[in-house]
């Protein structure tokens, strides 16, 4: 299959045709005929009253979004007059992007800075200009609200509430700083450990993440699309789509990726955020199979669009329009690649810098380079969100009205998920919990270091620490506020250059130093992985951990005594060599302010782990895959002149994770035994907890199509649960999928049912049933 676009540098005709005349694509798959959201009379009449009035140059002026730094006087620091002349005045910009100077402030101040602008927009315009923030484990760019881990935690956690309640919060709290719209959720599946941007993710799983995603998106937005009240903010679903999928690991580097994996995998978690009610949708900064996503109309007007009957927005990621020309060479110069992007289905520009790209469109729409029918829709999609926001009636709002700001609930939630995303991989003759009034020896670089527990987005796009989480625990300081401060001795051996761009860098690099504090000490946790980083300055070569960490933990296990290590880090680092060493191993990922707390709660035993891992976890830098990988990529060992063996082999699978108690599943049973494409299977099995402990249970159910006429998956997971059980309790469990769940996308792009058995398995249980109808759907949406 092809998937048609709008780029042709030598045949700007053709270009245009179909641009204009963009189906949906997948073998003549239908669109939905019901509105992914229902449309609002009162709010279509006021979008086609204000839309007939406007001037081609306000209308060009509103498909713009330009950065607030674009509007600050370095000399002053404050706005400048001038500047906002010529944007608001001149250029009648529609919307304004980013955080002031660069980083966080305090909610007070960011609402003051917003008011300010949006009551010049009032002013110079009429029509009220739309501010957007990267918001991303929590309200991240504001140094008084709550932050939660990120959500690659999250996913660990298996626990969809854990993203409502964190939504609940980002929404309320930016909202109570005068912000609208927020780039938010990241829905990039993590199919590349090396890709820089794993930790923003849920995952590496298309149904658990369309199930988190979605759970967050209805908690930003709140139930009614149309009316989005003044506790919730509009969503920027991200990044549309398949740019978790670099086939260089590198940021903004091409995908390649077939048709049917695009629509069964990567469009599946935007599918279902945009049933939830999305309103607007970032696209993907790279290109998949040769085609840059900012010129793809076949996907974002023909299965977007069109295909999911939607009316929000598109807009691009930072300066996107300009790497069609700069980067991916597909445009001749910035007038080119506007009439390309456009044409394409891009509803808004994040310039960010220069809004005289509106004279550009302007120009194009007079000589016909791009119709006058496509303004107007681009521009009915921008006032169609700020009506649906509420911001012609109530451009600004009381922002001192919000005195849940800051709740103990909220920071409570953040600790709990915290305790359930952190995963036990390994714990050798019970070594953990530690025992109480043991020696401990904290050290390696995140040991006494909150930057890298928050992960990037955190006050500043490549992440900060102090000063900004002074209020918060680091590891060391947890562990000793938890077992004692003379049982705790924190000694780092090396520390990270917080310096910008210097993530990788180590410095005060003292192993000597922590061999001398072990040899007094019971019990060696070694705190390694990675400091911050953010997007494309993320970018590595090798996924092996450090080199200098390796040597640390490799001298610190020569001194014979039992070593815990601690996993810090935003994407999988290559632990093979040293893995062996240690007597545990728990992977804390990007736990955030409170992840030290909930670490030190977990190795105390006053908690129990029950994270999972969301994403598969490499062995060898050079055999990277996912757990759904083709059946035929485990061959096994041929004989004969081939001898050759491509059995998968991971450090850890997904969804793996230990706990300090035991569970048992048993009596797994099916509704029906033989199914058609209508149904629903009703799983039921009983899990009980054969420990001694208290604990929670992750109940992942798998199906495996076993003969499919294209190669199909090992497994997919297409149901979880998660129980709290006393010991000894037992409870009865009933997960649901219905058949249509089972379903995968053919070589022609259509959704197929097919005939045939089919094993599920949940906890090591296992149970084939057969399906008894061959089904494809001409339709994009089956669900």
């Amino acid at each position: 299959m092809k998937l048609r676009t709008t780029l042709s540098i030598a045949a700007a005709a053709l270009l245009m045709a179909a641009a204009t005349s963009c189906g949906c694509c997948d073998g003549g798959l239908k669109p939905n005929r019901t509105p992914a959201i229902p449309q609002d009379r009162e709010i279509e009449a006021g979008v086609k009253k204000i839309l007939k009035n406007m001037t081609l140059e306000e209308k060009a002026g509103q498909m713009m979004q330009i950065t607030v730094g674009r509007l600050v006087d370095p000399a002053t620091g404050k706005f400048s007059e001038e500047a906002l002349q010529n944007v608001f005045g001149k250029y009648k910009v529609g919307s304004i992007l980013n955080t002031y100077n660069d980083h966080a402030y305090d909610r007070q101040f960011t609402a003051e800075f917003i008011t300010e602008l949006q009551n010049k927009s009032m002013e110079l315009i009429g029509i009220p200009m739309i501010y957007g923030l990267d918001m991303i484990h929590g309200a991240s760019y504001l140094t008084d609200a709550t932050l939660f881990p990120q959500e690659i935690n999250l996913g660990a956690t298996f626990n969809p509430e854990y993203a409502r309640i964190m939504g609940e919060a980002m929404a309320y709290e930016t909202r109570a700083a005068m912000c609208p719209w927020i780039f938010s959720p990241v829905m990039d599946l993590t199919r590349t450990s090396l890709w820089p941007r794993n930790w923003e993710s849920w995952g590496e799983d298309p149904y658990m993440q369309s199930v988190m995603a979605a759970a967050e998106t209805e908690a930003l937005q709140g139930s009614d699309p149309n009316h989005v009240d003044g506790t919730h903010v509009a969503v920027s679903i991200k990044h549309y789509m398949a740019y978790g999928a670099p086939a260089s690991g590198k940021d903004r580097t091409p995908a390649y990726v077939s048709v049917s994996d695009l629509r069964e995998k990567y469009f599946e978690p935007f599918r279902a955020s945009i049933a939830k009610g999305a309103l607007t949708v970032m696209a993907n900064s790279a290109s998949i199979n040769g085609v840059p996503t900012h010129a793809n109309a076949e996907l974002l007007t023909g299965w977007l669009k069109e295909g999911l009957n939607w009316d929000g927005l598109i807009v691009t990621d930072w300066a996107d329009i300009d790497n069609l020309y700069t980067r991916e060479k597909v445009a001749v110069d910035k007038k080119d690649a506007l009439r390309i992007g456009i044409n394409a289905g891009i509803d808004m520009i994040m310039d960010p810098y220069d809004p005289s790209a509106c004279d550009l469109i302007v120009e194009l729409a007079r000589e016909g380079g791009i119709p006058m029918s496509r303004i107007d829709d681009a521009v009915s999609r921008v006032l169609r969100l700020k009506y649906r926001l509420g911001l012609f009636e109530n451009p600004t709002w009381d922002v001192s009205a919000y005195g849940d700001f800051g709740k103990s609930d909220w920071k409570e939630a953040s600790l709990a998920a915290a305790v359930e995303s952190e995963v036990l991989l390994k714990n050798e003759g019970g070594i953990l919990p530690l025992e109480k009034g043991c020696k401990i020896l904290v050290t390696g670089p995140s040991a006494d270091d909150m930057r890298p527990l928050m992960g990037g987005w955190s006050f500043t796009w490549q992440g900060s620490g102090s000063p900004y989480t002074d209020g918060f625990n680091t590891i060391a300081a947890a562990l000793s506020r938890e077992f004692g401060a003379s049982n705790v001795k924190c000694v780092p051996a090396m520390r990270y250059d917080q310096a910008y761009s210097q993530w990788q860098s180590l410095k005060d690099v003292d192993i000597a130093a922590a061999i001398s504090a072990a040899r007094s000490c019971d019990v060696i946790v070694a705190c390694v992985g990675e400091n911050t980083y953010c997007e494309t300055p993320g970018n590595i070569d090798d996924l092996t951990l450090m080199e200098e960490q390796i040597r640390l933990v490799k001298a610190l296990a020569a001194q014979g005594k039992p070593l815990v290590l601690v996993l810090n880090e935003g994407r999988p680092r290559v632990i093979r060599e040293i893995e062996r060493l240690a007597s545990a191993v728990v992977d804390i990922m990007l736990p955030g302010p409170y992840g030290a707390d909930a670490l030190a709660l977990l190795l105390s035993g006053k908690e129990n782990f029950s994270g999972r891992l969301p994403f598969t976890y490499p062995k060898y830098v050079n055999s990277l895959h996912t757990y759904d990988f083709k059946v035929s990529e485990q061959v096994g060992t041929m004989s004969g002149s081939y001898n050759y063996d491509a059995v998968m082999d991971v450090q850890w699978p997904f969804g793996y994770g230990l706990s300090y108690t035991s569970f048992e599943y048993s009596g797994l049973k099916a509704s029906v035994e033989k199914f058609g494409a209508s149904d629903v299977i009703d799983f039921t099995f009983t899990v009980r907890n054969s420990g001694k402990l208290a604990g929670k249970e992750t109940m992942l159910l798998y199906s495996s199509d076993m003969v499919a006429s294209i190669v199909p998956d090992i497994r997919r997971l297409r149901a979880f649960g998660k129980i709290d059980l006393q010991p000894g309790e037992s409870r009865e469990v009933t997960l649901s999928v219905p058949a249509r769940d089972l379903a995968f996308v053919n070589a022609d792009g259509a959704w197929t049912l097919e005939k045939g058995r089919f094993l599920f398995s949940v906890g090591g249980q296992n149970l084939m049933l057969e399906c008894v109808e061959d089904k494809i759907w001409d339709t994009q949406n089956i669900r």
